[in-house]
């Protein structure tokens, strides 16, 4: 299976346009203006100052920010984002040292240091470097980013795998191991692939003086996926981010050495995350302490993670599976993440940012701890501009210039539509062009030419009814159409759906969420007044779908609240006020300051 990169696509109208233009135009310039003001910038200089002191892993966030404008630069003329990014780039190759590393802090502090700390991001932040001077090179056509961040994977292929010189064995925030494939696939150095290779190999060997350093700050095992070989595995755990990035890295070592045991163990971690640990919205990682995914079906709704890297990670972790094993279900997941756990991540004019995303906000418990300085841990209710751990923003501007990245497979026989997105493409003498306001509308028209190949259309897992012009037979989630053709439309028949979760996640025992096609729905106060918890609804009811500012529509429907009382405990009785409910797309609550959000509402009975 080969994947059609974005630099390919052309998105040409409709709800990912705008979003591209808003990063573009806004979000680009938001994410550095912030970065420069706190100085990450101006640490890539590697000058000592009193007026900042550099951090372990500011260059990631630099790096991100570098990869998405030039993703943005391979698509647009934006001489004034390049030039900021030109400046950035020249501090970085001025710096590195001889033999190639850079590192803004460990070439200003701790210069002793390097190496010896599995958990102090040197090789997560080279990762990501790579991956920035990548796109660079493939924006602009100058190589000199992408020497030097040969020349530093030489090194540490040097150090690691080599003369086996440094502290540790394997990357401690894992990242790297992917950045290493994107590089031998570009520079055709099987030097990076086969060191790729093995840091998955190495992982999970029980190194001693690997988890020490985890160990030492209260996490087990579990936390970096140390306790077994990652063929092995047969649940997702630990710190999030990391693991969907090790399992993307693994996921291209079991494609391009054909590893089965590799690739089947990249399945059940799949599987295990979609069937039991993944919120409704696609987010993962359930738990603030360590950031990290728990045990199957605890998924509560206030305090939910969901950190907006690891809804992108998932991303790109279900991408690599849908090249090695033909199942809509990682499409699905794909679409989930994309117009749900994602995107609530950033806020509707892309100025400022969720680093958690939770299901459920209520102001009123937020604060009940008034006779101690102390107070329960939840989510922010507000997207900040910046953050200290500023990891999401600057991925944000990587992530969606990139979104058609997921959109088109093929291999020798057939020619696989994932996502449904208005554009054009042109790749190795095929064409294809989208015409739809999807996920507003339900209607695709396509009209293609692949060189023989038949079309295969994905039925999403949430459309029950579709129609077709073109006779078709199913397959894995796929509707192939098996005559010959230029032209098809499709109709995702999109109704108001409720939903109901399994009943071992207890906190949603007795509630519904409403979803329409793959967008899910949340009640804010601002817009149903106060204990939107106790409101309930009829799966039954009928909608009105409007026009909204949210460039997806709201729905309208009327539903039950208890009847207000003073009185502390009631009767209970069958008496309720009906009241009228508006419910907003998830990605858009926070938008109107603060308020009370609920996704999970109450069945009427």
């Amino acid at each position: 299976m080969k994947k059609i990169g974005f630099a390919s696509i052309n998105i040409t109208d409709g709800f990912w346009k705008k979003k591209q233009d808003m990063v573009k135009n806004t979000t680009s310039y938001a994410v550095y203006n912030r970065f420069k003001e706190t100085h990450r910038f101006d640490a890539l200089k590697c000058v000592p100052s009193k007026e900042y002191e550099p951090h372990i892993f500011w260059d990631s966030d630099i790096a991100k920010w570098l990869e998405g404008v030039s993703y943005i630069l391979r698509k647009n003329d934006a001489p004034e984002l390049k030039k900021l990014a030109c400046e950035a780039i020249s501090d970085i190759i001025e710096n590195c040292d001889e033999s190639g590393y850079f590192n803004s802090y460990f070439l200003v502090k701790d210069k002793d240091k390097r190496f010896k700390n599995r958990d102090n991001h040197e090789l997560y932040c080279l990762g990501h470097l790579i991956e920035a001077s990548i796109a660079y090179l493939d924006a602009t056509g100058d190589e000199r980013f992408f020497k030097a961040m040969c020349k530093y994977a030489k090194y540490v292929k040097k150090v690691f795998k080599d003369e086996k010189s440094a502290d540790f064995i394997t990357p401690g925030h894992p990242e790297l191991e992917l950045a290493l494939v994107k590089l031998y696939e570009k520079s055709g150095d099987k030097d990076f692939l086969e060191l790729a290779k093995y840091f998955i190999d190495e992982h999970g060997k029980n190194h001693c003086n690997e988890r020490k350093t985890f160990e030492s700050n209260g996490f087990t095992a579990l936390f970096n996926q140390d306790e077994m070989l990652l063929k092995d595995r047969e649940k997702i755990s630990g710190h999030s981010v990391r693991a969907l990035y090790l399992f993307s890295g693994a996921c291209d070592i079991a494609r391009l050495y054909d590893d089965k045991e590799l690739k089947d163990s990249c399945k059940r971690i799949f599987d295990n995350i979609i069937n039991k640990r993944m919120y409704i919205t696609g987010g993962v990682g359930s738990t603030r302490y360590g950031e990290a995914f728990t045990v199957d079906y605890n998924l509560p709704n206030r305090s939910a993670y969901n950190e907006t890297c690891a809804a992108i990670a998932l991303v790109y972790f279900a991408s690599r599976m849908q090249e090695i094993d033909l199942n809509s279900k990682y499409a699905d997941c794909i679409e989930r993440v994309i117009y749900n756990g994602f995107l609530s991540g950033i806020s509707l004019d892309g100025k400022s940012f969720f680093y958690e995303n939770p299901l459920e906000i209520d102001l009123y418990l937020n604060d009940v701890h008034r006779a101690t300085n102390h107070n329960d841990y939840f989510p922010i209710t507000q997207r900040k501009e910046v953050f200290d751990c500023s990891c999401c923003p600057p991925n944000i501007v990587r992530f969606i210039p990139s979104i058609a990245d997921y959109m088109y497979t093929y291999d020798d026989d057939k020619f696989y539509v994932h996502q449904y997105i208005s554009s054009e493409t042109q790749h190795e003498g095929m064409s294809i062009t989208q015409k739809t306001n999807y996920p507003a509308d339900s209607k695709i028209e396509l009209a293609f030419n692949i060189q023989g190949k038949k079309l295969a259309l994905r039925i999403p897992c949430w459309c029950k009814k579709f129609e077709i012009n073109r006779k078709y037979t199913m397959k894995n989630g796929y509707a192939i159409i098996d005559e010959p053709c230029d032209s098809v439309a499709i109709d995702l028949k999109m109704s108001v759906v409720p939903v109901r979760a399994n009943p071992r996640v207890h906190e949603n025992a007795g509630r519904v969420a409403i979803t329409r096609g793959p967008v899910v729905y949340c009640a804010e106060g601002i817009d149903n007044g106060n204990d939107i918890k106790s409101v309930s609804i009829d799966i039954n009811a009928e909608f009105d779908i409007r026009d909204s500012e949210f460039l997806l529509p709201t729905l309208h429907t009327t539903a039950k609240k208890p009847i207000s009382t003073e009185a502390l405990y009631t009767e209970a009785d069958d008496s309720f006020e009906k009241i009228p409910l508006t419910l907003i797309p998830y990605y858009a609550f926070a938008n109107r300051g603060e308020s009370d959000m609920c996704i999970w509402l109450l069945e009427s009975k």
